[in-house]
């Protein structure tokens, strides 16, 4: 082909006349950076190239991280990772190799990556993230993408999904509200981690954590501001009673004092609460967790005290007892799993109290068919997203409308193993939740999330909508 054919096959002579048409009415001082920018805005952009890499997750495990080539530019996300995961959710693809990090290597889902998902995306439009999404699930060819690796599957669909808003000139967030048919952007209530236990800390604390939801804040600026103030205080009360030491922390960032029950964690955090000053502004939550401390109908909260395991077993109406009183005691407003994953009996009799928001995680993991049950079942009333349990940004959007659809909460949320990417900010913000889980407002990994939020907050300006006391609603 001749270099007149090729100019007149992609009509670049009409193309390169309008760039510079474009520079000229814009007075612009460098016409070539001009011209250039208006050519790549000019061609529809397509999926180039995608490369995957192994990287440290938080807790200095691996996790995949992925670079996503356009004609626009490169677009980078990273997959992260809990502590446990169950037969209803999308599995990881970790080595096996004890000889390498201990087994839990994601080089195979790389590779996978590198070698089978980038060979089937190139060409495609990154606007399209449904056909993307579809694309891989379809490549996996499992249920539960054991095939490629949910790791794999995921950290891909999160940088295309970055790529097609760039594609757009759009915020992240705008793109996924797009995506789920959404016009409004709300920012979230964040559940701010401030102690930690269960599987997360080291301390003798059966359950996985306190949190507090600054819900009478009148933006998400004041409720993070809150929560700092409220978390240093707390540091303050733990110090008094246990001395520096008492002060080391979990995985998520939470203090994790050997606390001896739930109720000394509680009196902690309400004695922090006061000397806040901002009584009115603050309810609790607490992440239970109860799948690790169950033992076939009873439930062990001093399992992680090996004087005392064992000695104290709790029935499901033990349980439910002991919720009612708590929640009488201090302004609860939210427990994650209560009782065991399979334990749907008790979970259904505690929602129908109506004492308090029920999310369900371990029970669901994120799964459709486990959500569909439970709203059928009225087992709980709000369900935690981990985006990892599902494997791609298409099944989240489609998780989260199945839960709106029955008028129930949802909390995006953090792994035990995160990275600096801030990706669940944008979701949270694009998919209206009205509630995150991100951690505590300390270590980087937690603190990105947190930002992002700070910045898409002054990007809407008059615009944002902090969800606030309406946090279940939206």
């Amino acid at each position: 082909m001749s270099v007149q054919e090729y100019l007149d096959k992609h009509m670049l002579s009409r193309k390169v006349e309008d760039a510079v048409n474009a520079a000229v009415r814009a007075k612009t001082p460098d016409p070539v950076l001009f011209i250039s920018n208006h050519m790549k805005k000019s061609v529809p952009s397509v999926i180039t190239n995608v490369k995957a890499r192994q990287i440290l997750d938080s807790r200095g495990i691996p996790t995949v991280e992925v670079d996503l080539y356009t004609n626009k530019g490169v677009f980078r996300a990273s997959a992260p990772s809990g502590s446990t995961s169950g037969m209803y959710e999308a599995i990881e693809l970790r080595d096996g190799d004890k000889g390498t990090y201990l087994g839990n290597g994601v080089s195979r889902a790389v590779t996978n990556i590198n070698e089978k998902i980038s060979e089937a995306l190139v060409g495609m439009d990154p606007t399209l993230q449904v056909q993307i999404d579809q694309v891989m699930i379809d490549l996996d060819k499992t249920d539960r993408k054991g095939e490629l690796g949910a790791n794999a599957v995921l950290a891909v669909s999160m940088a295309a999904c970055r790529a097609g808003a760039a594609e757009k000139e759009v915020p992240l967030y705008k793109h996924i509200a797009d995506l789920a048919g959404k016009t409004n952007y709300h920012l979230p209530v964040p559940a701010i981690t401030l102690i930690t236990g269960g599987k997360h800390a080291g301390n003798n604390l059966a359950i996985q954590e306190i949190m507090i939801l600054p819900v009478g804040a009148r933006k998400f600026e004041e409720a993070l501001q809150i929560g700092s103030e409220t978390y240093h205080h707390l540091k303050a009360v733990i110090t008094e009673k246990y001395g520096s030491h008492g002060c080391s922390v979990g995985e998520d960032g939470g203090f994790a004092p050997n606390i001896s029950s739930l109720k000394e964690g509680l009196d902690f955090v309400k004695e922090a609460i006061e000397r806040t000053g901002y009584n009115e502004k603050i309810k609790i939550s607490i992440g239970v967790a109860a799948t690790e401390f169950c033992i076939g109908t009873k439930y062990d909260l001093d399992y992680k005290s090996p004087n005392k395991s064992g000695q104290n077993f709790k029935s499901g109406e033990d349980m439910i007892d002991m919720y009612k009183e708590l929640c009488e005691a201090y302004p609860i407003v939210s427990i994650e799993d209560p009782f065991d994953k399979e334990d749907w009996e008790h979970s259904k009799y505690f929602t129908s109290l109506g004492i308090c928001q029920v999310v369900g995680d371990d029970m669901l993991v994120s799964n459709p068919k486990r959500i569909e049950r439970a709203v059928q079942e009225a087992a709980c009333n709000a369900f935690l997203l981990k985006v990892n349990q599902v494997g791609t940004v298409t099944e989240a959007i489609e998780a989260v409308k199945l839960a709106k659809d029955a008028n129930w909460g949802v909390v995006i949320s953090q792994r035990s193993g995160e990275s600096e990417d801030s990706f669940l900010a944008d979701l949270a913000v694009g998919l209206a939740t009205g509630q995150i889980k991100a951690g505590a407002p300390c270590r980087g990994e937690r603190l990105a999330k947190y930002n992002q939020l700070l910045r898409i907050e002054e990007e809407l300006g008059e615009h944002a909508i902090y969800a606030g006391d309406d946090w279940k609603h939206w």
